[in-house]
């Protein structure tokens, strides 16, 4: 991040901090409470991307979570959502699953007691070949061996599905295919670490790599949730099945910004009632006026 634009979201975070207590003082009050999910990819000494953290960062990021919030769960983040949530809290999740990460981020969180979901895509990880979107930009990194993540799960780590093949899921038509990259792959994945897979997150996670078909093929393998990675907060009264998550990067600040509750994010709209309106407006559907 470059110098003039650390400097403006300092400033707004810190002048925007007494308004943003006194608002989630109100929904704390409420029991109304938003929940933040946060997914890294790759702690690693070499930031080359923009998915990468360095260890330094990524040890300060995880101290300043650990101090203004409770660290929980996926799924007590869905307990919270269904009952009601008056403490800020903030749920640790990761994607791919990259070999670096065993360095310094799950030694950290596993001797600090701090739970979080670890997804990988399970193709790379029992062939032991890099990542394609890592390829393509020229910084193939090593995947976990699937011995880590079963070591990992019998140490308590919750291991989610992240697809076969880490593939755009908005895009698969062929309902065989589909139900291999969420179901069949889940439940490999499961039995090789001998443990059942109870979370699913949808690889890049925008609006355009997710679609109905895929979110009811979720709900049919049988998971617990699913999570996206476009942003978003998660509000008691939410749908708990779906938990929309903020991506991390290097810079603290914007951690900050957006674990902290950042109101330019509110307007947000969730998936589900996006794709909903779009297909109804794609289909010539619309409300009609109410007349007095």
């Amino acid at each position: 991040m470059n110098l003039g634009k650390s400097v403006l979201l300092h400033a707004y975070y810190h002048g925007s901090l007494p308004y943003r207590r006194f608002r989630l003082r109100r929904m704390a009050a409420d029991a109304g409470l938003p929940i933040t999910v946060l997914f890294y990819h790759c702690v690693s000494p070499k930031v080359d991307n923009s998915w990468t953290v360095s260890p330094e960062n990524f040890a300060r990021q995880i101290e300043w979570l650990s101090r203004h919030f409770d660290l929980i769960s996926l799924e007590e983040t869905q307990r919270r959502l269904r009952e009601g949530n008056r403490t800020p809290a903030v749920s640790i999740t990761f994607d791919d699953g990259y070999a670096d990460n065993e360095q310094v981020a799950i030694p950290l969180l596993l001797e600090r007691e701090i739970p979080f979901t670890y997804f990988v895509t399970l193709d790379p990880i029992l062939r032991g070949e890099p990542f394609e979107h890592d390829v393509l930009i020229g910084s193939p990194r090593k995947p976990n061996r699937i011995e880590t993540i079963a070591d990992m799960a019998a140490r308590g780590v919750e291991i989610g599905a992240h697809g076969r093949h880490h593939v755009n899921m908005g895009q698969i038509e062929n309902p065989d295919t589909l139900w291999d990259e969420i179901a069949v792959a889940g439940s490999e994945l499961g039995r090789r670490i001998g443990r059942t897979i109870r979370y699913f997150a949808f690889p890049f996670g925008q609006f355009e790599q997710m679609s109905l078909r895929a979110m009811d093929a979720c709900r049919q393998a049988g998971y617990a949730g699913v999570c996206s990675a476009y942003g978003g907060y998660n509000f008691p009264g939410d749908d708990p099945f779906h938990l929309q998550r903020f991506a991390v990067d290097n810079d603290l600040i914007r951690l900050k910004n957006r674990a902290s509750i950042d109101f330019r994010h509110l307007a947000t709209p969730r998936f589900e009632e996006a794709t909903e309106e779009h297909e109804a407006e794609s289909l010539g559907i619309h409300e009609q006026p109410i007349c007095p």
